[in-house]
Order: structure tokens, then sequence, then C-alpha cells
């Protein structure tokens, strides 16, 4: 079985810290529920930590079930800190109520989903971390317990469960025609001697999940709806953390485990990373409410994530790119929910004004929208350029025109933003007025500022995986 627990160190940090954080809420009092933020900080934190003396391990144990490898390695790093932004952001805004314990546990459930996500490489537990890392969602989109909140986790859960019944099939019908293999590497050997329909047919049902977790069409419908409707921080987690333990659990299982040969899986995603990030950026175009924006913004940065996926196993720059470009996406995506969080209006005429009244938190918002268009120097300019490089060097050239013809487009609806931010209000600004929260505002300003001179960072993250991958 190649049994070795403390491999899984980092995950059983997450597990016991949200079993911890769990149980000191249910006896503090409601004012000092801050004690259970601090012991969920405390283990994202630790399994950090514990991720670091395991840097470059490659393998796998408990039966070729579980990878431990680059991307592994990173989501381990990216996906606790992703959430300790969560958290940064989420303080002000839930801070004293008497759920307060729940928010943070249902992160750190998220948390530990989505890095079994990655590090699964076997169906099996591939569904497993797929339903670990999506129930505790809909908790997240309803936490605020409002009609907003109510319809936005009441579609995220039947969506997810209708994707998740896909899943199941898939999984269920690859392993049996792989000759009950479910590891990926015994079902590679399987499938290659399988009937391609019903190879195809298992590979979509298996997609289909994971397009759910990462919010590609056809099952994207869900992303504006719960970001609209959940509160800020839950909106922040959802376009975010999912879409890490999906995106490289989409690597994974494509790269390994699906020939190539017996279904042409590579022209699939490639066709569903192009109509993603057009219908995410041209349905951005019309939307006023600033967190819908961000909703099909996410939509469009995970057609061009999808790019490096498609040229999984031909291209030996998708994976550098691929961790390179969450990254900044993470840091950037998070940053633009920390502006949105200091300053939460319903449309984006009411940042009006803005670089007048918090010249700080403008220049914080320019940062991080011109960002997510991936302007020089950011962060996500440095993921855009090696996804696109890596999508090119795999064969895919018309798709890296039709993703740079979709980036110039973007640019208009992050204008749209950053217009009203900058111009004076014609007559006394009308804007109420709101409560400056300081960590806020930090999580704010060192995201923005991660996410100017992330670029730098990149090149070392790139050739770090370029390295862990040639031994």
């Amino acid at each position: 079985m190649n049994e070795h627990p403390l491999a899984l160190l980092p995950e059983l940090l997450l597990l016991a810290g949200a079993v911890t954080t769990l149980l000191t809420g249910v006896f503090l009092p409601r004012r000092r529920q801050w004690v259970a933020r601090l012991v969920a900080c405390g283990a994202l934190l630790a399994a950090v930590a514990a991720t670091l003396p395991a840097l470059g391990e490659q393998g796998t144990i408990y039966a070729h079930s579980y990878a431990l490898d680059a991307a592994t390695t990173t989501a381990r790093l990216l996906i606790p800190l992703a959430a300790l932004i969560v958290v940064g952001i989420a303080a002000g805004r839930v801070g004293g109520n008497r759920r307060e314990t729940e928010f943070y546990v249902l992160i750190l459930l998220a948390t530990l989903g989505a890095v079994l996500l990655v590090g699964a490489s076997d169906l099996l537990l591939l569904a497993v971390a797929y339903l670990l890392s999506s129930i505790p969602l809909s908790g997240l989109a309803g936490w605020g317990r409002d009609r907003r909140g109510a319809e936005a986790a009441l579609k995220l859960y039947l969506v997810g469960a209708l994707a998740g019944v896909g899943l199941l099939a898939g999984v269920a019908l690859l392993t049996a025609v792989a000759g009950g293999k479910s590891d990926y590497d015994g079902l590679r050997v399987g499938l290659a001697v399988a009937p391609s329909a019903a190879v195809a047919v298992g590979v979509v049902g298996v997609l289909a999940g994971l397009l759910f977790k990462i919010g590609a069409v056809p099952v994207h419908f869900w992303v504006p709806d719960a970001v609209q409707g959940a509160t800020i921080p839950a909106g922040a987690l959802l376009t975010t953390i999912p879409k890490i333990g999906g995106l490289l659990a989409a690597y994974r299982l494509f790269a390994v485990a699906i020939p190539a040969d017996v279904v042409d899986w590579p022209l699939l995603v490639a066709v569903l990373a192009a109509v993603t990030m057009t219908l995410g950026n041209f349905a951005a175009f019309g939307q006023s409410d600033p967190r819908r924006l961000l909703a099909y913004s996410t939509v469009a940065q995970v057609g061009y994530l999808l790019m490096a996926v498609a040229v999984a196993g031909r291209a030996e720059r998708a994976l550098p790119a691929l961790l390179v470009y969450l990254v900044a996406y993470a840091v950037t995506n998070l940053g633009a929910f920390a502006v949105l969080a200091a300053e939460p209006h319903d449309r984006l005429d009411d940042y009006r004004g803005l670089a007048g009244r918090r010249p700080w938190l403008a220049a914080a918002l320019v940062i991080c929208l011109l960002g997510l268009v991936g302007t020089p120097p950011t962060a996500v300019f440095a993921g855009k350029l090696t996804v696109f490089t890596a999508a090119w060097d795999g064969g895919l050239a018309w798709l890296v025109v039709v993703a740079a013809l979709n980036t110039v487009a973007s640019l208009f609806y992050y204008l749209r933003w950053l217009v009203p931010a900058f111009t004076w209000p014609a007559g006394p600004d009308r804007t109420e007025a709101v409560g400056r929260d300081r960590t806020l505002a930090a999580t704010g300003a060192v995201t923005a500022l991660a996410a100017l001179v992330g670029a730098v960072g990149a090149v070392p993250l790139y050739r770090l995986v370029e390295q862990t991958l040639q031994r």
C-alpha cells in the first residue's frame, strides 16, 4: 500500500484545524468567537509550514491513489494562503456574528477538499474530494441567511449535485471499461484497449463535474448568481479556491489517465476554453453590478487557464505555465474582492469619486483590474504569457489568437469600473460612508502589491517547477 501518513501532514493539519475550530467556537461566547479565527489561521499557516520540507518531492502513496509532485506542492501552499486572504477579507464582515465560527470551519473544509482534488490520482479519491470540496461551498454561499444568499446556496447545491451525478457516473464507467482499475496509471493502460465510445462518455461525465468546479461552459451559469447572492468574502472564495483545485485535477486526469489517441480530449478542452473565455468576457460587458462583473471575469479567466489543460502531456511548459497563472490569478482576483469588500456597492456608478475619497483603495483597484486584463508588469501578464506560449508549442495557435482577441476585448468592462472611480462627481458626493476596516485595508494593499510585483516571482516559480519535472 506504500502507507506514509506523514506525507499527508498538511491535509491532516487542515482537517484537525477544522475540528478544533468548530470545538473552539462551541465553547466560547459570541463576543470571543475571534479565537476561532486565530485557530483557523493557525491551521492554515501550519499546513503551509508542513509543506515546505516536502518541496521537490515526487511519487505516489497509498496504492498510487495520491500524488506528491509539483502540482500538489503548489496547491498545498497556494490554497491555504488564498484561504488566509479570504479570512482577512471576511474578518470585518463576520466578526461578532453568532455564526462566525461556522464560516471559518467551512473555509477550512473547502480548502482541504480543493487540496485533495489536486493530489487525487485515483478516480474514487477524485469523487470523494469533489464532494468534500463542494458541500462547504453551498454553506458559504448561504451563510448570510438572507433571500439572496438562500438563492445562491440553492443554485450552487443543485447544479453541483447534477454535475456530481455526471462525475460519479463517469467514474463508474471508466473504471468498468478499464478492467476495474481506478488509479490513473492502471486506468491509462486499461483505457488504451477499451471501446472509444464508452471512454468518451465516461470522460464527458467526469469532465462535467470538474467544469462545474471551475465554473466553465456549459456548467458556468451558477457563478454570477452565487457570487452576487453570497457575501463578498464567500464570493472571493467561490471564484478562487475551487478553480485551483478543479483545474489542477483536470490537468492531472488528462495528462496521466486519459489516452489522447482513444479520445480526442485536447480538441474538446480547447473548444471549451475558447467558448468559456468568449462567453465570460462578452457577458461581462453589460454588467452594472461589480459582483456579477467579477463573476463573469472569473469565467473568462478559467477559459485562459484551460488552454494549459488542453496541451497537457503535449507541451513541456504546460504545467509550469498553469501553476504560474493560478498563483497570479488567485492573488489578483482576491485583491479585487478585497477592494469590493472595503467599498461595497451594488452599482459601478456608485464608485464615482473613489480616487478622491480613498486614493490608496482606488490605486489597488487599478492594479487588480488591469492585472486581470494581463497588463505588464503584473503577475497575470506573466501567467498569460507562459500559458499562451505553452498553447502555441502544443499546436493550438488558433486558440492563442482567440485568447489574445479576448484579452483586448476584456479591457472594456474593466474600464467601465475604473472610469467612474476616477471621475469627480458632478454634484455633492451622495455615496454613503463606509466604515474603515484596517484588516481589510491591509489585505487589499498586500494583494495589490503582490499582483503588481508578482511577475518577478513568476520566474523562479516557473524554473522550480521545470526542475522538479525533469527529475
